[in-house]
């Protein structure tokens, strides 16, 4: 099921924030990801974000942050990963645009062909100012 998120959600999304950028951006120092989780858990509470929450288990195993038409990012718990938990938090917010953006490093090659997978197209290059690393600007739209 995905929902919106729940101030008692923070902290278990935080938790995956972490994990994933750690696992994903291995190019990048984790002490990198882990000087900015403080500032990211109070933009958290926030965001418009949603949550993919097993409905048995009540567990939150990923979410997607959004800015208007702009993704911040999805981000699923290792243990859940490849099982199509990102594709519906995508299929989810592409339902409520009819436009979306996103910026990827392009050295996460799987996050990068999940995207064009999607229908997203690059649509420039540039250097993050924060790391030093190349990442796409990449957009989807809506078949209208």
């Amino acid at each position: 099921m995905i929902r919106r998120l729940q101030k008692t959600d923070i902290d278990r999304i935080a938790d995956i924030w972490l994990d994933a950028n750690e696992k994903a951006h291995h190019f990048i120092t984790p002490q990198y990801w882990r000087s900015n989780l403080k500032l990211v858990k109070e933009m958290f509470s926030q965001g418009e974000i949603y949550v993919y929450e097993e409905e048995l288990s009540h567990k939150i195993d990923g979410f997607i942050g959004m800015d208007e038409d702009y993704i911040a990012g999805i981000f699923v718990c290792y243990q859940a990963q490849c099982h199509g938990i990102g594709k519906q938090l995508l299929d989810f917010v592409k339902n409520i645009r009819k436009q979306l953006t996103l910026n990827v490093y392009q050295k996460n090659i799987r996050a990068v062909r999940f995207y064009q997978r999607e229908n997203f197209h690059i649509q420039s290059e540039s250097i993050d100012e924060n790391t030093g690393e190349k990442e796409y600007l990449m957009i989807w739209k809506a078949c209208i």
